[in-house]
């Protein structure tokens, strides 16, 4: 009797005990299907995750070329002295960022005197000449003078007055740029914002100015780099091919793996007589300064355009004999993001970034452009 009571008291406990544990079993968290990946918000941000949409874009054969990274010509300054003297303080050694009115160098100079004194001269000369005339005019009215010595002294008023604006005008652009007026010091400032990517002069070294009329040599070279200019050659044979507004994808050795994009905004009218070859711009967005002038390019110009369903080529993964692509399915239940394996077919014998999508996406969907071969990993 007793012995039935603990057996019955033992499988009490065990139903019990497994009613307890149905709850756990249906609180367990989903899981993705077998062809979705799962991902939370900061393994994407640790990961480089990035989307882009699934869209129409101007597809076509390339026109691969060489050419070389320039300054353009309205981010590049040529400074020079317009005052012949002696450097006395250097403001912006070499790599050194300037804005526009920023000092660059002292030149104490003679000129800059001469100037204030010529000014007195031209004022003094303009006032005695200006009496002369009114008196002459005077004279003339009353029948008192000659019309010649009216007419002398009129024509040496209006000189005296054009000798004054000059000499103004002269001591305006020396002494606008000695703020602190401080003597006969010029100060040589930048006239635009940019680096200082090559500088000749040094403290002591004398200059020879301008407005002296000699040979004159440029001081420093101001350049912006945010946005530069890389000039390619074409053959006449490949002339038609080459339009404006072509998209363009340069290329340089420094860094294989980032292609920097621009359109052709220049063809130019005439080939050049020695290498039988036009030359061809496009004007490259470059606010991280990576690219520096007199670089070599490989520079590939879109050509025979037309608009197709495409996506980046690196949204593309191989694994086994199908193309995939993972496309952005927004959230899942639990807060991480789901993204789809779906296989594909495209085009890759197009070059280029972008690949055009024969088969499997539909225009507006999100697929993975870059950190797509991290998600093919985390499905194993």
């Amino acid at each position: 009797m007793r012995f039935r009571f603990i057996t019955t008291a033992i499988v009490s406990l065990v139903a019990i005990s497994a009613c307890h544990r149905e709850p756990a079993v249906q609180a367990a968290k989903p899981s993705p299907p077998a062809n979705e990946v799962w991902v939370t918000p900061k393994q994407i941000a640790e990961s480089g995750i990035a989307t882009t949409e699934v869209g129409a874009q101007a597809l076509g054969n390339t026109l691969t070329t060489t050419g070389r990274i320039t300054f353009s010509d309205t981010r590049v300054a040529h400074v020079f002295s317009p005052v012949t003297g002696r450097v006395t303080q250097l403001s912006a050694p070499l790599g050194q960022t300037v804005h526009r009115g920023d000092p660059l160098a002292s030149i104490e100079s003679p000129d800059v005197g001469s100037a204030v004194s010529d000014l007195e001269k031209a004022e003094a000369d303009l006032a005695a000449s200006e009496r002369d005339y009114q008196r002459e005019k005077e004279l003339y009215e009353a029948h008192a003078a000659a019309q010649r010595d009216y007419e002398a002294a009129e024509a040496t008023y209006k000189k005296s007055k054009a000798e004054r604006g000059r000499a103004a005008e002269k001591s305006r652009l020396l002494l606008a740029s000695n703020r602190s007026g401080e003597g006969q010091v010029y100060v040589l400032r930048s006239p635009i914002d940019g680096q200082v990517v090559g500088r000749t002069i040094n403290p002591g070294m004398e200059v020879q100015g301008q407005y002296s009329g000699g040979n004159t040599s440029e001081l420093f070279t101001i350049g912006n780099l945010d946005q530069v200019w890389v000039l390619a050659d074409i053959f006449e044979v490949d002339l038609p091919r080459a339009k404006i507004g072509a998209p363009v994808t340069i290329g340089v050795i420094s860094y294989p793996n980032h292609p920097f994009t621009g359109k052709v905004d220049w063809i130019s009218g005439a080939l050049d007589p020695t290498t039988r070859a036009a030359k061809v711009r496009c004007t490259i967005d470059n606010r991280d300064h990576l690219l520096r002038p007199e670089m070599f390019a490989t520079v590939s110009i879109a050509t025979d355009l037309r608009q197709e369903l495409a996506i980046p080529r690196t949204a593309v993964v191989r694994l086994g004999d199908d193309m995939v692509v993972f496309v952005d399915h927004g959230n899942a239940p639990d807060g991480q993001r789901r993204f789809e394996r779906r296989v594909v077919s495209v085009d890759e014998t197009q070059a280029g970034s972008y690949v055009p999508v024969l088969r499997g996406l539909a225009p507006g969907e999100r697929v993975v452009s870059s950190g797509a071969i991290i998600l093919s990993g985390s499905e194993t």
